[in-house]
């Protein structure tokens, strides 16, 4: 097991994996840009480093900055989080060359699943249905093409992409070129590629996902499903687990069959299966996240089993000591992300308790939101014995939770969690609307 880990993020993930670290009894070490000075996870951490300016491409996009701040920390591994350097091979290989371990899949693995045109070709082979779409594109006439033959509606989705950046609906080829020349500036933008692929558009349908752990010595285990269908504009506001929309019968047979795929391409860590569900019952497999996801503790609240002390675990060459059978998923839990709707500094922050109730945030008083960051400032997770219980306790969570100083969207969230469509568990992808 590892004696130090640098973790190479900011905000309520780095506060995540610093309490994870310290639970094992692992010292830490926390970078932050001058914008995060003052920040939580820096006061968290064993160590702390300033490793540049604001802007995320001087700080924690610098990745030479990071890689000798950790030598010279004394840390033997590095902890990405989500979103920044999570799935950047390049990263991870030097991390590798200079003796350090990237908690996270292999370089390889992570650049051969990194492409979501490449990828759904490898688990086309695998037994799992994906939906219907091409390889990269090199120009907009080749689009038209394949949007002609696939037939529309089609979305267009950056090859490298995530986190909602880079994905455009086309209902007619009318809306094509422009929709194209508009995704893959800004994929460059967001991700340094500006390549994309099509593929058919899959409506009315859920956004389905399947988290999984797998070791290096061919243990796999697939931690259940959540629905991240309550979406604006292809970010995910509310995810539950399990989905509503899943029966038992449903959730084993994916299960079995992701579980399949995983061990087929020979894939070791933490990883995200993301899946289309129609109308019909069908799952449409749409691309994999090789990453820990920001919804990663509704799973959590539900199993009982921790997947960041897991990722470093598995990173550590540690097997998993449990199996399939030993998952137990009973009960609902469900996330609200607390998110700013715009900058301010906290004046006061009160947080809901009781049993089975947690806020992951990075909130502390005096904190200011930076217009250079994502907008996330916490997660409100309930867990309860049934769905029905679970909404009534995130009714009540939401309503004691008290954020002054910072406009949120608590408000808004509340009144999802008061709609019928989303009580019922009959909502889809189309709930936000284009609001």
């Amino acid at each position: 097991m590892f004696s130090k880990i640098l973790i190479a993020n900011r905000g309520e993930i780095a506060v995540r994996i610093i309490r994870a670290c310290k639970e094992m009894g692992v010292a830490t070490v926390a970078v932050y840009s001058e914008a995060d000075k003052n920040a939580l996870h820096v006061a968290l951490a064993d160590q702390s480093y300033c490793i540049g300016g604001a802007e995320a491409a001087k700080s924690y996009l610098n990745e030479n900055q990071i890689i000798s701040t950790a030598i010279l920390a004394g840390a033997q591994a590095i902890h990405p989080g989500y979103g920044f350097l999570s799935e950047n091979a390049h990263f991870a290989r030097l991390c590798r060359k200079n003796g350090l371990v990237f908690i996270g899949p292999e370089p390889d693995s992570m650049e051969h699943l990194g492409d979501k045109a490449v990828l759904k070709e490898l688990f086309g082979n695998t037994g799992l249905t994906v939906i219907p779409g091409t390889k990269a594109l090199s120009a907009i006439e080749e689009a038209k093409q394949a949007a002609q033959r696939i037939g529309y509606p089609v979305m267009l989705k950056a090859c490298a992409g995530g986190g909602g950046r880079g994905i455009r609906l086309i209902r007619e080829e009318e809306e094509l070129e422009e929709a194209f020349l508009q995704a893959s500036n800004e994929a460059a933008s967001a991700f340094g590629d500006g390549s994309l692929y099509l593929e058919k558009y899959i409506f009315p349908a859920r956004h389905v996902e399947l988290q999984i752990l797998a070791d290096e010595y061919g243990n796999a285990v697939c931690l259940g499903d959540r629905d991240c269908s309550l979406q604006r504009r292809n970010q995910k506001l509310i995810e539950e687990s399990p989905s509503p929309a899943v029966n038992t019968a449903q959730r084993n047979e994916i299960i079995n069959l992701a579980l399949e795929a995983i061990k087929k391409i020979g894939y070791v860590g933490a990883g995200t299966l993301e899946f289309l569900l129609d109308k019909q019952g069908n799952f449409w497999f749409m691309e994999m996240n090789v990453r820990l996801q920001v919804e990663h503790c509704v799973t959590e609240m539900l199993t009982g089993i921790d997947i960041v002390k897991w990722q470093i675990r598995i990173a550590a060459g540690i097997p998993l000591n449990f199996e399939q059978k030993d998952i137990r998923l009973t009960g609902s839990s469900i996330e609200c992300r607390i998110n700013a709707r715009n900058c301010g500094t906290l004046e006061m922050l009160h947080v809901p308790g009781g049993p089975c109730v947690r806020f992951d945030t990075c909130l502390i008083q005096g904190t200011a939101v930076s217009p250079y960051y994502d907008s996330l400032l916490g997660k409100l997770i309930v867990y309860a014995g049934s769905r029905d219980e679970a909404l009534r306790k995130l009714r009540a969570a939401l309503c004691e939770l008290v954020i002054e100083g910072i406009p949120t969207n608590i408000q808004e969230q509340l009144n999802i969690v008061e709609d019928e469509r989303f009580t019922s568990g009959n909502y889809d992808l189309t709930f936000m609307g284009n609001r």
